[in-house]
């Protein structure tokens, strides 16, 4: 975060008073760390003039009386438009309430001090750029009136080092990493090696390390097959894995017994196309996998004889003689269910991150345009109150009071719908179903938005069906029949009816909101419930887009199906069914 305030309290300069000369060289000379006897007038007017950093004196009132020229060059102002202005001038518009608030403070008990410890401070030039800055604080007294010199060092040049400095770590960090991955790659390069030249070994001290040192001990799957895929090797690991006892699978199966019909077919499929021939979906495909070289620790579905599937790294090498014929493949696969599990959970938990951070993002780009249009009509109306004192006047302020109710409604709106977005995203809400009547607590809901309403609208409800009572979230629904009746009320011109119609038969529940208002484009619908999506056709009209999104979230938290019909000009209903 960028801390801007530059300069917190401040002070006159009279060159003709030797005295307040004199101090304004005695606290130059405590800043600067200098012999006082070093700075006479003729000294300090080349210090003062010449410092290769800006200087500034100003007043209690925080207005500048003094400014050397490396402050012109800084702030790009000229002499003329620095003295006499205030010290806010020199600091970004967002924070300059705040800053007055910390030089008056600062004003009550001054002392000398480096400003910002621990925090970024910035500067505002007359073109309106920002630089970073730092600055120190002095002050004095003369005749009880304070004052300050404030030294302001532009450390532009500095940050762009750091940045630099960051990225070159950055950069290390990411060669280290992938020179850590290329030796972890050259290992299983060399591993394998040394594995292929132990298979080249005769066929007795093969079976004999194999079987003695590994086979019996592995937590992998293990299987040695024949050119056709028959399995003539199965270890424990693989017999507790997959349920099948070595009898039931050696000299009587192929390795694709343990695999998904479907996966072979569409791995037969893709490799057929990648070799411009026929692959059949058996063991043909293993051995396409090893011409083309598609590497090892391919993935798949392996298929317990209970029937039950998990994850797989399925990595089949060939076999071959001294004459560099192959005669059987080696099969290890690890069991992958758990590390797929997390990266589904960790992509998962990533897309919502990802979520969460547009939806701040776009909160914090929107609510810049959308509050400062209430915030306006709430600030004009409340000046203008303040102008109507004669009793005969009431009109004209109840016109403004209501300007300011509904200023801070539209904001409260807009508040609510980035809160409900925020909670349903991170799964906060949970239904709370419980009885209730429908009848009632939609009488409620209608006198809650009368205040909206335009100028000969209205609202009728009816009611189908004798029975009134239903088991759902009444919260939910509350902020669902809101929500459509605000959109129905805001999208229809003066004079136009709403119909607000809620249904009870037999297993469902309906409500339905219909306005005769402006319509939805059919090439809009698609998107209409999408975050952020707002019609063409509504630019004019204020709103988050956020409104029927909350809706079908909410509709879908209890199961509901929601549809919309609507024509351009002639209006739009709204149907969700329980």
């Amino acid at each position: 975060m960028i801390i801007t305030g530059i300069f917190v309290a401040i002070m006159p300069y009279d060159m003709s008073n030797e005295s307040q000369f004199s101090l304004i060289l005695k606290k130059i000379r405590v800043l600067l760390g200098m012999p006082f006897s070093a700075l006479n007038n003729e000294s300090f007017q080349a210090l003062f003039n010449y410092a290769s950093i800006g200087i500034l004196i100003t007043n209690s009132k925080g207005e500048v009386l003094m400014a050397n020229k490396y402050v012109e060059h800084q702030f790009g102002y000229t002499e003329q438009e620095i003295i006499g202005s205030k010290v806010e001038k020199f600091i970004p518009p967002r924070y300059k309430d705040r800053h007055v608030q910390h030089r008056e403070k600062y004003t009550s008990d001054p002392h000398s001090r480096p400003m910002g410890l621990g925090m970024e401070l910035a500067g505002l030039r007359k073109n309106g750029t920002e630089f970073p800055v730092e600055v120190s604080l002095g002050y004095y007294k003369i005749k009880e009136e304070n004052y300050a010199l404030a030294f302001v060092n532009d450390i532009t040049q500095r940050k762009e080092t750091e940045q630099a400095i960051k990225q070159l770590n950055a950069h290390l960090e990411q060669k280290v990493k992938e020179d850590t991955q290329s030796l972890a790659l050259t290992v299983q390069q060399l591993s394998n090696q040394i594995k292929e030249t132990e298979r080249k070994d005769i066929e007795l001290q093969r079976v004999n390390n194999f079987l003695n040192n590994i086979w019996n001990h592995a937590g992998a799957i293990i299987f040695v097959c024949d050119n056709t895929g028959l399995i003539q090797f199965f270890n424990p690991a693989a017999e507790a894995a997959l349920g099948y006892s070595a009898g039931e699978i050696v000299n009587v199966h192929s390795l694709t017994k343990f695999h998904l019909d479907e996966e072979l077919h569409a791995k037969a499929f893709e490799l057929s196309l990648k070799l411009g021939r026929p692959i059949k979906p058996d063991f043909q495909v293993f051995n396409a996998i090893s011409e083309i070289n598609e590497g090892p620790n391919q993935e798949w579905h392996y298929v317990r004889k209970d029937g039950a599937t998990f994850f797989v790294s399925l990595d089949v090498t060939p076999l071959k003689d001294a004459k560099n014929v192959v005669t059987s493949y080696l099969g290890i696969a690890i069991d992958i269910s758990e590390k797929k599990k997390a990266e589904s959970e960790l992509r998962t938990a990533l897309q919502k991150e990802m979520e969460l951070n547009e939806l701040k993002s776009r909160f914090v780009s929107m609510a810049s345009h959308e509050f400062r249009t209430p915030l306006s009509a709430v600030l004009s109306s409340a000046y203008l109150l303040s102008k109507y004192t004669k009793t005969e006047e009431q009109p004209q302020r109840e016109k403004h009071i209501q300007r300011i109710v509904s200023s801070v409604t539209s904001l409260t709106e807009i508040l609510n719908d980035f809160l409900s977005v925020g909670k349903i995203e991170e799964g906060n809400i949970k239904p709370q179903f419980t009885e209730f009547d429908i009848k009632t607590m939609m009488q409620h809901r209608i006198v809650e938005v009368q205040h909206l309403l335009k100028k000969g609208q209205t609202i009728n409800y009816t009611h189908k069906g004798e029975e009134t009572t239903v088991f759902s979230d009444q919260s939910i629904l509350k902020h669902i029949v809101i929500n459509l009746l605000s959109n129905a009320i805001k999208f229809s011109n003066e004079d136009k009816e709403i119909l607000l119609q809620t249904e009870r038969a037999a297993g469902k529940f309906v409500i339905r909101v219909k306005d005769q208002g402006i319509g939805i484009p059919e090439e809009d619908q698609k998107e209409l419930f999408k975050r952020f999506f707002r019609s063409s056709n509504v630019t004019n009209i204020q709103g988050t887009g956020l409104g029927l999104h909350i809706v079908k979230k909410y509709a879908d938290l209890m199961n509901g199906r929601m549809v919309c019909k609507s024509k351009l000009g002639e209006g739009t209903e709204f149907i969700i069914e329980f």
